[in-house]
């Protein structure tokens, strides 16, 4: 038996009543901005900067696809919290029956989440030694301590004070990172020319998937549909007058989310367009740019000591911010699909040690965070084909299940980027 608007009752949970749960509309906002902050994560600061730097203005245009195709995706994914009251991992972990399907599925998602991972904190690492000359180790170490931080203030204050404190650190990640350009604005001309789709060779197609598995990423896809159910609660209540009440508050937290995601994907989706365009305006052609180091050196030499200061301390903040967001999606996938709840501050702790690791061992740090978003890249089907699938059900979503234009557009994405990845294999295994 279904109740309410077609969610089974195994995925109802208890709500709260909708007069005090209806607060002014500003403050409805916030789930997309804490979600927004895995698209500013320092593999982006990577991708985007070596993306500039090497191919000048030719990878515009795959920046502004992918914004895009992230608005679409990360507004799905908050209306699936937000109407059944379940994150993307619960939903799968009671629609995926075998127990071996959803530790398979589960098991992607965790590497997934260890790119994440491995990303933000070699980031942060990086930011430290280039801010206090502080070993990269010990730079991984203090950002990790900093994370678990972070992750106290949800675990213990909920999630508004964690939304507020994320949110503080993405303006200082907007400022760190734009500040470059209004000393040095880009040629518009450039700008134009990389609107138009190309590639040049394989190393730009590694460069494109790079851009798009830290555009789009797979945890922020699960994180956000459990950001909106933490902050609103499930629905579907079985009483006629009930639910009439529930679908008037519905419709105006689908409003707000959609306000709320338009809002983050423009801060995201801007300060992305504005590190390729500073390094394509500054950095194309100047030799040691391929690194995260050489690029801080460069802007230096070319742009002075504060507005390089401005990019490592953007570059730290990003780490920090959005190292806590993987982790909070880590343990929501493991939940939801194994059942199983370990704490986060514990989850924080065990993965830490692949980037410690790569850190200890001496790999070069741009190169590990280009290859962490490329993997990126090749977890985004396993997110976004079951979301598009999920929220245009009936019987999942009912009467707010997607209309037919939104599930074209869910499928296009999705076979957009399933097909730059099959380019990408194939580019890279024919050596060609």
């Amino acid at each position: 038996m279904r109740y309410g608007f077609g969610v089974p009752k195994n995925l109802v949970a208890p709500v709260t009543p909708p007069a005090a749960t209806a607060p002014r509309s500003l403050w409805l906002l916030g789930p997309a901005l804490v979600a927004g902050v895995a698209y500013l994560d320092p593999g982006n600061v990577a991708s985007n900067m070596t993306a500039g730097a090497q191919y000048g203005y030719l990878l515009v245009w795959v920046v502004v696809a992918g914004n895009v195709m992230a608005w679409l995706i990360q507004y799905l994914s908050a209306k699936l919290g937000v109407v059944t009251g379940q994150s993307l991992p619960e939903v799968l972990g009671t629609r995926l029956k075998r127990p071996w399907a959803r530790r398979a599925y589960w098991l992607q998602a965790e590497l997934v989440a260890m790119a994440t991972d491995l990303a933000e904190v070699i980031g942060g690492a990086v930011a430290l030694y280039l801010l206090f000359d502080v070993p990269l180790l010990l730079g991984g170490l203090i950002t990790g301590a900093v994370s678990m931080l972070l992750l106290a203030v949800q675990s213990r204050r909920g999630a508004r004070p964690f939304e507020f404190v994320i949110i503080g650190l993405m303006l200082v990640i907007t400022i760190g990172f734009m500040a470059g350009l209004f000393l040095a604005p880009p040629d518009p001309a450039g700008v134009v020319s990389g609107l138009v789709p190309r590639f040049e060779g394989t190393g730009s197609v590694l460069l494109a998937a790079s851009i798009l598995g830290a555009t789009i990423m797979p945890h922020a896809i699960y994180a956000h549909s459990s950001l909106a159910r933490d902050r609103f609660g499930a629905v579907g209540q079985p009483h006629e007058e009930a639910a009439r009440t529930e679908t008037s508050r519905i419709r105006r937290l689908l409003t707000a989310t959609r306000w709320d995601v338009s809002i983050a994907m423009v801060i995201a989706g801007s300060v992305n367009l504005g590190i390729l365009l500073l390094a394509a305006a500054n950095l194309a052609g100047v030799e040691g740019t391929d690194s995260l180091e050489g690029a801080h050196a460069a802007l230096a030499a070319g742009l002075g000591p504060v507005v390089a200061t401005f990019f490592a301390v953007g570059l730290l903040a990003s780490g920090l911010a959005s190292t806590s967001v993987g982790a909070y999606a880590g343990a929501e996938i493991m939940h939801g699909l194994l059942h199983v709840r370990i704490p986060l501050l514990a989850r924080r702790l065990v993965t830490l040690i692949p980037a410690l690791a790569i850190l200890g061992l001496g790999v070069d740090p741009t190169l590990a965070l280009v290859l962490s978003q490329v993997v990126l890249s090749f977890g985004i089907p396993f997110a976004l084909i079951p979301l598009v699938a999920l929220t245009a059900q009936r019987r999942t979503l009912g009467v707010w299940a997607n209309r037919r234009v939104t599930t074209v557009a869910g499928i296009a994405a999705s076979a957009l980027l399933i097909a730059l990845n099959g380019a990408l294999l194939w580019l890279v295994l024919t050596g060609a």
